[in-house]
C-alpha cells in the first residue's frame, strides 16, 4: 500500500460527499432562482411602486382592461368644458380704424356701424392686503353712568392678526397644493406682499385641524358604518422614525389615521364589506366580510406568467380580466349579473385552480434552508410563489369572487390606493414630519379636502364653511 492510496476516501465517503454538493448545488439553484425572480419584478407584475422602476420603466403596452369596444377620446353625451364668452365682460375697450382702408379719409368713433368682439380670460393684478379695523367703543350710561365697552366679532383676539381668507389660502397651498413651507412663504411674499415665517404658518395648519377634528370624527363613524369601505395602509416618515398612516375611505368620504404601529386598526364598530389587500391583520376584524382586491392578483399573477411561465396563471389572468369587465358591463346598465353566468366564472375558477395545484404539487419539493449550527429547522416546507397564491385564492375564494355577486363590491381596491397617492407624494416632496401632531394634523386636513372633493365643494370655500354645516350636509352613498 502506497502512502497515496491511504488518503484515497472511500466509497461510502464519496457518495457521502456528492450527496451534500447535490443539496449545495440544489440550494444554490433556488437562490438563483429567487434573485432572478426579485430582478424581474416592476410596477406592473408586482406591488412594487411605478418610482422603484428607475431608467429601466417597462413600456406600457397592454391595459389589464378589456377592450370596451369604443373610440378613444371623449363619448357622445359627455360634457365638454371650454372657454366660452361671456355676455357681461367686466371691462370692455373700444378699438376704431384710424382712418379709412380705401381712400384714406379719417374716421371717428361716431362713424362706427358694427363691431366684433374677443374677450381675454386673466388675472386682476395682485392687490395687497386689505386692513379691517375693529373699534369696540365704550358708552356711558345715562341713567347710572357706568360704561359699557362692545364686544369684539368672535376670532377677533389680537390687536394685530390674519384673517381667516389668508389662513385658508396658506392651508390650501401648504396641504392641498403640497408646498413646502419656505416656497409657501416666498410666493405669498411674491403674490400679496405678505411676509410670513415657518411658526405662522405652522399655527395656521393647527388651528385648522383643531377646528376640523370634529369634522374628521364623523367621517370616521360615517366610513365605519357604510356599507362598503375600502382600506389600506402605508408607512409615514415621523420623527425619523417609520410609522403607519391607515387609509379608510368610500367613493364620498376618506379618513386618515396615523399609527405607531401597522396592525393598529380602526377602533370604531366596523361593519358592512371591507375591501383590502389580503393584509392579514385585516381578517381579524370582527362582524366584517371581506373582498380582496384583483389587482394585486393580476400583477401577481403576471409575474408568473412573465418569470416562471405557469400555464394555469395565464388561464386565471384571462378568466379575471373577463370576469371584471362582465361586472363593469352590469353595473353599467344597472342590472346584476346573471346567476348562471355566475356559475359559470366560478366553476372556470375552481378549474383552474385544480389544474395549478396538480401542477405544484408535481413539482420536487424547494431545497430547504440551513438551519443555524445546535438548531431544528421550523416551520412549514417553503413553497413556490404560484403556489403560495394557490393555495390564497382557494382558501379565500369567495372574497376574491365577491364583486361578481355583489355590485357594490368592486373588482380592485384602488379606491383606497388612490386616496393614499397624494399623502406619500407629501412625504416625497418633504421627506416626512418632524412629529406626530404635525402628521395627524395633515392627516385631518387630507381627510378634510379629499372628502370635500369627493362631494364636489370647493376647497377653499370648504376651509370657510362651520364644521358642523358640512358635517349635515355629509353624503354616505
Amino acid at each position: 500500500m502506497t502512502p497515496d492510496s491511504a488518503a484515497e476516501p472511500s466509497r461510502e465517503e464519496l457518495i457521502a460527499l456528492v450527496t451534500a454538493q447535490a443539496a449545495e448545488i440544489a440550494t444554490l439553484k433556488a437562490q438563483i432562482a429567487e434573485l432572478e425572480r426579485r430582478l424581474g419584478l416592476n410596477s406592473s407584475n408586482s406591488g412594487k411602486p411605478p418610482s422603484s422602476d428607475g431608467l429601466n420603466k417597462p413600456l406600457r403596452v397592454k391595459s389589464l382592461r378589456e377592450p370596451s369596444g369604443k373610440k378613444t377620446g371623449g363619448q357622445k353625451g359627455h360634457k365638454g368644458e371650454t372657454l366660452r364668452q361671456v355676455a357681461e365682460p367686466d371691462t370692455i375697450v373700444d378699438h376704431f380704424p384710424p382712418a379709412c382702408a380705401t381712400c384714406g379719409l379719417a374716421l371717428t368713433p361716431d362713424m362706427a356701424t358694427s363691431h366684433s368682439a374677443r374677450q381675454v380670460f386673466d388675472l386682476p393684478t395682485p392687490a395687497p392686503l386689505v386692513v379691517t379695523e375693529h373699534r369696540a367703543h365704550d358708552c356711558c350710561c345715562a341713567d347710572c353712568g357706568a360704561q359699557t365697552r362692545a364686544a369684539f366679532p368672535e376670532g377677533v383676539n389680537a390687536p394685530v392678526q390674519y384673517g381667516p381668507r389668508l389662513g385658508a389660502i396658506v392651508v390650501y397651498l401648504l396641504h392641498y397644493q403640497l408646498l413646502p413651507e419656505d416656497r409657501l412663504a416666498q410666493l405669498m411674499s411674491d403674490l400679496f406682499g405678505v411676509k410670513l415665517v415657518p411658526a405662522t404658518i405652522a399655527r395656521m395648519s393647527q388651528a385648522c385641524a383643531k377646528r376640523f377634528r370634529g369634522f374628521a370624527e364623523a367621517v370616521c363613524e360615517r366610513v365605519a358604518a357604510a356599507a362598503v369601505k375600502h382600506m389600506d395602509e402605508t408607512g409615514f416618515r415621523i420623527g425619523g422614525k417609520t410609522q403607519w398612516l391607515h387609509v379608510a375611505s368610500t367613493a364620498l368620504l376618506t379618513f386618515y389615521r396615523v399609527c405607531a404601529k401597522r396592525g393598529s386598526l380602526m377602533a370604531n364598530a366596523v361593519a358592512g364589506i371591507v375591501v383590502h389587500d389580503h393584509w392579514k391583520p385585516y381578517y381579524t376584524m370582527a362582524g366584517v366580510r371581506h373582498a380582496l382586491c384583483n389587482a394585486h392578483h393580476l400583477r401577481e399573477l403576471q409575474a408568473l406568467i412573465e418569470i416562471e411561465k405557469e400555464e394555469w396563471a395565464r388561464k386565471m389572468h384571462k378568466l379575471m380580466r373577463r370576469a371584471c369587465h362582465a361586472a363593469n358591463l352590469a353595473r353599467i346598465n344597472g342590472v346584476p349579473l346573471k346567476p348562471r353566468l355566475i356559475q359559470r366564472f366560478e366553476r372556470c375558477y375552481d378549474a383552474i385552480l385544480k389544474d395549478g395545484l396538480a401542477f405544484h404539487e408535481a413539482q420536487p419539493p424547494l431545497a430547504a434552508a440551513a438551519a443555524k449550527a445546535g438548531r431544528k429547522r421550523r416551520g412549514r416546507q417553503k413553497r413556490r410563489t404560484g403556489h403560495n397564491l394557490l393555495l390564497r385564492l382557494t382558501v379565500r375564494k369567495e372574497d376574491a369572487l365577491r364583486f361578481l355577486s355583489n355590485p357594490d363590491v368592486p373588482f380592485t381596491n384602488n379606491q383606497a390606493e388612490r386616496d393614499g397617492r397624494m399623502m406619500k407624494l407629501r412625504q416625497k416632496i418633504s421627506g416626512g414630519f418632524r412629529s406626530n401632531d404635525g402628521a395627524r394634523d395633515f392627516a385631518i386636513i387630507r381627510g378634510l379636502f379629499s372628502t370635500a372633493k369627493k362631494h364636489g365643494w370647493n376647497v377653499i370655500q370648504t376651509l370657510a364653511q362651520e364644521p358642523q354645516f358640512l358635517i349635515n350636509s355629509l353624503r354616505s352613498a
